[in-house]
């Protein structure tokens, strides 16, 4: 018996043969172990879609479209407009920031309270998700501001973002009625979801644009602003060095009119 087995092991199939068996021996461990957590987790994403669905139907279909395939009236105006391959980072952000579902036709949606809890945006991005392939929303790495670098998000905001947002993130009017908002007190996800999405007039800043590093470094520099003491007393909106510096020019202007005013009052009356 050790001969036969000895000099099978020679047989230049053997070592094949066993590269077979170990193969179906992992195969049917992974099937006799995986299916179950697989099904389950097919199922809830089912499930999640299929709220979605059922909630867009009620507050988004009026003008989106039952599919999202959005609704251009008659005389050629879009009362809303296609969602198919805007993804999931884009649902988040218009619901999660109240922009959506809009009152009324506007030149602008303005940020307010969510009409929606974050279980049913989860399920409105995922049915939306699944209409066609889109921006997802970010992974928590790219979130975390603490690994941020401050100083080069600073240089970043200021060359690609100050041009509408102001220096310091404050915000500032555009053309046709429509304005870039202020971006204080924005969560890290909204401002990271709209820099790949480009919501309304703002552009958008891909990966290849703008690296997943370079917008946490940009959202740990709006966070510092705000979270920024103010040593020297009033803020002024915090609206930059030129406003700033024109505010200081007109009082310093007006007190020194208004300190003239009073000596020659005085000397008249002398």
């Amino acid at each position: 018996m050790g001969r036969l087995l000895s000099s099978r092991r020679r047989h230049p199939l053997a070592a094949i043969a066993v590269l077979v068996a170990v193969l179906f021996t992992a195969g049917g461990a992974y099937a006799a172990l995986a299916p179950s957590t697989t099904q389950n987790v097919q199922a809830a994403s089912s499930t999640q879609i299929e709220e979605g669905r059922q909630l867009f139907a009620v507050g988004c279909s009026s003008c989106h479209g039952l599919n999202g395939e959005g609704q251009v009236q008659e005389d050629g105006e879009v009362l809303g407009p296609s969602l198919i391959g805007v993804g999931a980072a884009s649902v988040d952000f218009q619901v999660g920031t109240g922009r959506m579902p809009l009152a009324a036709p506007s030149a602008q949606a303005e940020r307010k309270p969510p009409s929606y809890n974050q279980r049913q945006i989860d399920s409105l991005s995922a049915f939306v998700a699944s209409l066609a392939p889109g921006p997802a929303e970010p992974d928590e790495e790219w979130l975390d501001t603490s690994q941020g670098n401050v100083a080069r998000g600073g240089e970043l905001f200021r060359t690609n973002c100050s041009q509408c947002h102001n220096t310091t993130g404050q915000g500032g009017a555009l053309t046709m009625g429509q304005f870039a908002p202020n971006l204080t007190g924005v969560e890290p996800k909204h401002i990271y979801e709209a820099m790949i999405t480009g919501p309304q007039a703002m552009p958008v800043f891909n990966d290849n644009t703008v690296t997943p590093e370079d917008k946490r470094d940009i959202i740990a520099f709006l966070e510092s602003v705000q979270n920024e003491p103010d040593p020297g007393g009033l803020a002024i909106g915090r609206a930059g060095p030129v406003a700033e510096g024109l505010w200081a020019w007109l009082v310093g202007i007006g007190l020194l009119i208004g300190m003239a005013t009073w000596i020659v009052t005085r000397s008249s009356k002398a």
